[in-house]
């Protein structure tokens, strides 16, 4: 369970990078911005992407790695 944490923490750190990277540069690489509905809040979801990211990583590092018990 902690690498399936730790995997989606990296997927939305990634995103959330990606996001802004893209709003203030205007490179097309991320996700963010192709979503329609997301259209006007780019920076908001990327700021919450890395929010949450953070948090899967602190979710993940709370998880012990052996055997509950």
């Amino acid at each position: 369970m902690r690498q399936v944490l730790e995997i989606l923490g990296l997927l939305a750190l990634v995103q959330g990078v990606a996001g802004l990277v893209h709003e203030f540069t205007d490179w097309n690489w991320g996700l963010v911005q192709r979503l329609g509905f997301l259209d006007g809040y780019e920076v908001y979801a990327s700021v919450a992407l890395l929010v949450l990211g953070v948090a899967l990583f602190a979710a993940a590092g709370s998880r012990t790695s052996g055997r509950a018990g």
